[in-house]
């Protein structure tokens, strides 16, 4: 059996997650159609179909797909099957702002895009820009599955559902993916046993990169009943899952030691999902992020401007060398899922995944509507959420004052009331050693900063 469709890739210039999207597309059997690039960068767009072409004409494909360059979102969306979001809210230089400008407040940032005083003025940015996305797709294409996975997730996904309630949107992160990948360390160490994460159970429930893990199996194997010992002989040195080794934290900002995440574990009894970067965003700014030298004891990383910057040039003459045939385009699957979940969709399988929805109960610690991340089930033309085990009451309290606050920053925006908005930005944990007057003078700051891109949708003349 195999399926034609078309996918809409908004963001169709990605200097990274597209090429991963290709490949694993490329990997998988079944499928085959046409898939449009829109970007405001149409250049990049076409280096990305130069790529799909050569990767057409690669023996190991197995679904050929044909790329196309849209010169309209309009155009893009015609006739698709599926939606796929991904792009860069602004540039550099906002996101320089976003991150850099807090420290002169004390304020660190190892992220900046989903939280914190960065990630709501990134949200400023997005929302408006994501209130027409779902308005064409609602005209062009209202039949689509709309894949979202551009940060600050939970209110992108929320503006979607907001604008055009019938859309069949859901959000994807791949932060608990490696909580898994480190869950099965944990049973390698422990146990001896080798396997892969896809082989172990998790229930996970929160908002997107806040997000914890209150139950985990491998067969009748308690994994998180396997982490004091763990913990024991790995807390102090740290133990990163990833690429690189366990101590690959000590050379690359995008790794951390876990000893953040475990931390958390001592603390509440569940364990975090996300990489301790991201975590430390939803907490105080005094528990893991107060400055530079906290930072590194902890065993995580500030991820510069600069740093993405220069890895950005990277991408780009690597993408140009793949696209004039210089190198090589290697196929292969990664650990995305965003081709299994189209594939189950599709009816090809059954597929249990965690992403992000409007709660309609699966996780009963939250209000109705607002956007948390749980599994949920994909499946013939269905994605139906899964009922979450309940947080621990503490875990629970952290979860909902940043949920909340996402709530008020979207209404502010919604409305385009920066009073509102504000009241959302000086309740960010990080932000809570700034006095009200530092809070309004870091906030306007800010806005002016990224005038640029707020000026069309809001009035900065009031700030």
């Amino acid at each position: 059996m195999e399926k034609h469709i078309k996918i809409a890739y908004i963001g169709g210039g990605s200097k990274q997650w597209a090429r991963v999207f290709m490949s694993d597309l490329a990997a998988t059997e079944g499928l085959s159609g046409e898939i449009a690039l829109y970007d405001i960068d149409r250049e990049a767009a076409c280096r990305n179909r130069k790529i799909g072409q050569r990767i057409a004409r690669d023996p190991d494909t197995r679904s050929v797909f044909q790329y196309t360059v849209s010169d309209t979102l309009d155009q893009a969306l015609a006739g698709a099957d599926f939606v796929i979001i991904s792009i860069l809210p602004g540039t550099f230089r906002e996101m320089r702002s976003d991150v850099h400008t807090p420290e002169a407040y004390g304020i660190w940032q190892s992220v900046g895009d989903t939280v914190g005083p960065g990630g709501i003025l990134r949200a400023m940015r997005t929302v408006p820009i994501y209130e027409h996305f779902a308005a064409r797709i609602k005209a062009v294409c209202p039949d689509a599955w709309v894949l979202n996975l551009t940060n600050p997730m939970s209110i992108l996904v929320k503006t979607l559902y907001d604008v055009f309630p019938e859309i069949k949107a859901f959000g994807c992160c791949h932060e608990v993916f490696h909580a898994q990948t480190f869950l099965t360390r944990v049973l390698k160490e422990i146990k001896g046993i080798d396997v892969q994460r896809k082989d172990i159970y998790t229930d996970a429930s929160g908002i997107n990169h806040f997000t914890w893990i209150t139950e985990a199996r491998y067969g009748d194997l308690d994994l998180l009943a396997l982490l004091p010992e763990f913990m024991d002989r790995f807390y102090e040195e740290g133990y990163y899952e990833g690429p690189g080794g366990r101590f690959a934290f000590r050379e690359d900002p995008f790794a951390y030691g876990n000893k953040l995440k475990l931390d958390l574990y001592r603390r509440y009894g569940a364990l975090a999902a996300a990489g301790d970067r991201h975590l430390a965003e939803f907490l105080p700014g005094s528990w893991y992020l107060k400055d530079p030298q906290t930072v590194k004891d902890w065993q995580f990383n500030l991820t510069t401007v600069d740093f993405r910057e220069a890895q950005q040039a990277e991408r780009i003459a690597e993408t140009v060398e793949m696209a004039e045939g210089r190198k090589p385009f290697v196929i292969q699957r990664s650990a995305e899922e965003a081709a299994d979940l189209m594939k189950a969709i599709l009816g090809f399988s059954t597929v249990v995944s965690n992403v992000n929805l409007p709660n309609r109960g699966q996780m009963g610690q939250l209000p109705l509507g607002t956007v948390v991340e749980t599994n949920c089930v994909f499946s013939n033309g269905q994605v139906r959420p899964v009922t979450a085990r309940p947080l621990p009451g503490a875990v629970a309290s952290l979860v909902h004052r940043n949920a909340m606050a996402i709530e008020t920053a979207y209404a502010g925006i919604k409305d385009r009331d920066l009073g509102v908005i504000f009241q959302a930005f000086a309740d960010q944990p990080l932000c809570g050693s700034l006095t009200l007057a530092q809070a309004e003078e870091l906030f306007r700051q800010m806005c002016r900063n990224t005038r640029e891109y707020l000026e069309p949708y809001f009035d900065l003349s009031r700030l």
